[in-house]
C-alpha cells in the first residue's frame, strides 16, 4: 500500500500537472496483472522487436509533416511516455479500468500531441503513417484507437498483449525491422497496417499507473 502511493504521489508530481516535466526517472512499474486505468502513464512496447512507442519534436520529411513517431530501442528514455486518455463526451473518468473493444487515445507525455493516423503513406514502408498531432484542447477522430485485447481478457492489463486499431482508418498499429538511416537513425518504422499480422501486437511496459478508483 505504501508503495501505491508513492507511485501515486511521483506520479502526479512529475506527469499530469500542467507543467511538461518528464517521468523519466520515476520507477517504472514491473508487476503483472497491473490493471491499467485512465490517466495512467506507460510505454507500450513493440511486442516482437521489443522497441518502444517514440515520438520527439521531429516532423517527417514527407507525407503529413506532423510530428513523427518511431519505435525506440533504449528503455530508459523520456520520450516514449504516453499518458491513456478517454475520448471526449464519455463518462470515463481518471482510475477507471478498459476494457477491451473501447475507444481510447494515447497522449505523449513530452510534447502533449495525440497520437494519430491518416491516409498519408508511412516513409519507409508506404503503409498508413502514424504521426503525433493537436495539442491539450485540439484532438479529432484521427487519434482514436479502438483497444484489443488478444486472449480471454476483459480488461486491459500490465502483462497482456493488445491490438490497437485506428477508428478512422482500420489500421492496426504496426512496427517491423525497417530502419531510419538520418533524422532518427536507429529507429524503426512505427506505421498503421489493415492486416492482424505478428507485427502488430503491444504490451504495457514500463510506467506509473494510477491505482483503480472504488465504487461508491
Amino acid at each position: 500500500m505504501a508503495m501505491g502511493f508513492f507511485a501515486l504521489s511521483v506520479f502526479l508530481y512529475l506527469g499530469l500537472s500542467l507543467d511538461h516535466s518528464s517521468p523519466s526517472s520515476a520507477s517504472a512499474s514491473s508487476s503483472e496483472n497491473v490493471e491499467i486505468t485512465y490517466g495512467s502513464v506507460l510505454k507500450l512496447m513493440h511486442e516482437r522487436t521489443k522497441f518502444r512507442l517514440h515520438s520527439h519534436d521531429v516532423p517527417y520529411g514527407s507525407g503529413s509533416g506532423q510530428q513523427s513517431v518511431t519505435g525506440f530501442p533504449n528503455v530508459d528514455d523520456a520520450n516514449s511516455y504516453w499518458i491513456v486518455r478517454p475520448v471526449p463526451g464519455t463518462s470515463a473518468k481518471q482510475g477507471d479500468t478498459i476494457t477491451s473493444g473501447t475507444i481510447i487515445r494515447f497522449q505523449h507525455m513530452k510534447t502533449r500531441k495525440w497520437m494519430h493516423s491518416h491516409l498519408h503513406a508511412s516513409p519507409i514502408s508506404g503503409n498508413l503513417e502514424v504521426s503525433c498531432f493537436g495539442g491539450e484542447n485540439e484532438s479529432d477522430t484521427g487519434d482514436y484507437w479502438r483497444l484489443m485485447i488478444e486472449g480471454s481478457g476483459k480488461t486491459w492489463k500490465q502483462n497482456q498483449r493488445i491490438r490497437l486499431q485506428h477508428v478512422d482508418t482500420s489500421g492496426y498499429l504496426h512496427s517491423h525491422d525497417k530502419k531510419y538511416q538520418r533524422i532518427a537513425g536507429g529507429q524503426q518504422e512505427v506505421c498503421g497496417v489493415r492486416e492482424k499480422r505478428a507485427d502488430n501486437v503491444w504490451l504495457a511496459a514500463e510506467g506509473i499507473y494510477l491505482p483503480v478508483t472504488e465504487s461508491k
